[in-house]
């Protein structure tokens, strides 16, 4: 019933739900790093910053991921491998730094930074290498089997991964999967320790 209601709404209203729906998972992504990395250190999760990047994923990123992947259509229409690998070359070195970009100085901008600038400057490169393992792999699947309808809700429901990593780059990282999987590592190390002293 509610796998066909939301069907229903995405049909008859793409843009709305497609972007809301984005947005949200986005946001939950950050909420859980958040969660995640906080509570080792028993400090509470970060709200406003959870509401910055839903602001960003809202104002920007869903209406560029629904914009964008319906012109990539257009430009490139079809399932057949050409258009899909057409499609996915296109998302990658147009789409992605832009929204690597947006990120990163959106999330400045909402925290007043004295230099926007300065997390692209320092992550850029490494986040959008790090997207370059990860995204291709998602669009390619994206154009093959998901209904134009439905692009930007699966961006987004893969975009609560990203979320995941691209926040903590944001908060903490270098921009790197390595920044990422020594943490995981460093939180592994010490709930090991901490369950071999009780």
């Amino acid at each position: 019933m509610a796998g066909s209601l939301l069907r229903s709404g995405v049909r008859r209203f793409p843009w709305l739900c497609n972007v809301l729906l984005y947005g949200g998972l986005f946001a939950a992504g950050d909420a859980a790093q958040q969660l995640w990395r906080r509570r080792r250190r028993g400090q509470p999760p970060d709200w406003t910053q959870t509401r910055r990047v839903a602001l960003v994923a809202l104002a920007f990123h869903g209406n560029f991921s629904y914009v964008w992947l319906r012109a990539l259509e257009r430009a490139l229409p079809g399932r057949r491998p050409p258009a899909v690998l057409g499609k996915v070359l296109c998302d990658q070195l147009l789409g992605a730094p832009v929204a690597v970009l947006a990120f990163y100085t959106g999330m400045s901008i909402l925290q007043r930074k004295e230099d926007i600038f300065s997390d692209c400057k320092k992550k850029f490169w490494n986040t959008y290498k790090t997207g370059l393992m990860y995204w291709p792999f998602v669009q390619l699947s994206n154009f093959i089997l998901v209904p134009v309808y439905l692009r930007t809700a699966y961006t987004g429901l893969c975009g609560f991964v990203w979320a995941t990593f691209i926040c903590f780059s944001q908060q903490s990282g270098d921009g790197t999967a390595k920044s990422a999987f020594m943490w995981l590592q460093r939180e592994k190390v010490n709930a090991d320790e901490e369950s071999s002293e009780k």
